[in-house]
């Protein structure tokens, strides 16, 4: 009887038992991490999959913006397009995230800003052909005087850029600036097409709609606040119509303020706004510098295009260290050029409005 207790250890088990539990244990406790971390029956395995968001380092907070931004990706736009849209897409955002703090403290009543949120997005979609129509925009990235693609949408346009090209009286830098001019009455007249059409539209929901009276006063308010944007864009593009037939017939004069269309345009909206002359003056040094900063975009634009024209020259090489060298510069470029085209439009917004308010205080 000693003997048989002598072989058992404690709890009354056998003393060869430890030895074959240590045997066993690895078989026991294996298969439960695995089952913990993707088995069969693991939560990981049959819980539902998380919705898909954002990816950490995506271009935009918005999933639409996103959306819109990979689709241009895939229709390869030109490298200054897509640095033009991802600048676009920036300011559209920003807007778009004020509005939704604004409405959920109560204001926007009216819908105004939202509608006026829509029709930025329909200029951005048709302007960057993502509408879903055909793209007649200019796909020509060419930055060289006189190379541009002419399709201008306009033969009116077109038919003065010809004689402008073939006048002689053009440096290829005018040419160059010109054609940016042209580009721009361009993008003013779409832009107004579509105010057009998205006002044209309001009016006949409103026309099939009966409305309480005072909803229906506060829709006459805005359609009116529309019918007048409608009217000032409209005289603008009949005042660069004449510049830009005056230009293309006489040449640029030493004697202009400014040489970027925007500044321009900007300037001569300030000289019609109830400004003092103090903050007249204020403005144009503001304008020079605003000028400046689109120069420097420019510069990094042209940079960038040459940097796409190389890195496809370098690649049809196979060299993989010169491909890999001019992917990084090329990077670093298209970084910097949409960094500064977001600033560039960004005060353009801001110095808009500063004549808008000024306008606004006229009335």
């Amino acid at each position: 009887m000693a003997s048989r207790r002598a072989g058992r250890g404690p709890g009354g088990l056998p003393a060869a038992a430890p030895a074959r539990l240590l045997l066993l244990l690895p078989l026991l406790l294996g298969p439960w991490p695995a089952a913990g971390h993707g088995g069969k029956y693991s939560r990981e395995k049959n819980a539902p999959a998380p919705p898909p968001g954002r990816q950490p380092g995506g271009e935009f907070r918005m999933e639409k913006l996103s959306q819109l931004w990979e689709k241009a990706r895939r229709l390869r736009l030109s490298p200054v397009k897509l640095s033009e849209l991802h600048a676009d897409l920036k300011i559209q955002e920003r807007d778009e995230l004020n509005w939704k703090k604004s409405k959920a403290e109560g204001l926007d009543e009216d819908g105004e800003k939202e509608a006026r949120l829509t029709r930025n997005l329909n200029v951005i979609l048709a302007k960057y052909g993502l509408d879903g129509r055909k793209d007649t925009q200019a796909t020509s990235n060419s930055l060289n005087g006189g190379a541009q693609d002419d399709s201008l949408g306009d033969p009116r346009l077109e038919k003065l850029w010809h004689k402008a090209k073939t006048s002689g009286k053009f440096s290829s830098e005018e040419l160059d600036k010109l054609w940016r001019e042209f580009q721009h009455h361009r993008e003013k007249v779409l832009e107004y097409n579509i105010l057009l059409e998205t006002v044209s539209r309001t009016e006949e929901i409103q026309e099939n709609v009966i409305s309480p009276s005072d909803v229906s006063h506060i829709k006459g308010d805005v359609l009116h606040s529309r019918h007048v944007e409608l009217k000032d864009r409209l005289r603008g593009i009949n005042q660069g119509f004449d510049r830009l037939r005056k230009v293309s017939h006489q040449g640029y004069g030493s004697t202009a303020e400014f040489e970027e269309p925007r500044v321009i345009d900007l300037w001569d909206l300030a000289r019609s706004a109830n400004f003092t002359e103090k903050e007249l003056e204020s403005f144009r040094e503001e304008l020079k510098h605003f000028e400046s900063k689109i120069e420097k975009h420019n510069h990094y634009q042209k940079q960038l295009e040459i940097s796409h024209q190389k890195l496809k020259h370098v690649e049809s090489l196979g060299d993989a260290e010169h491909v890999s060298r001019n992917k990084e510069k090329y990077a670093l470029l298209e970084e910097k050029t949409k960094e500064l085209g977001y600033k560039v439009k960004k005060h353009l917004q801001d110095l808009s409005s500063r004549i808008s308010r000024a306008r606004h205080n006229e009335l």
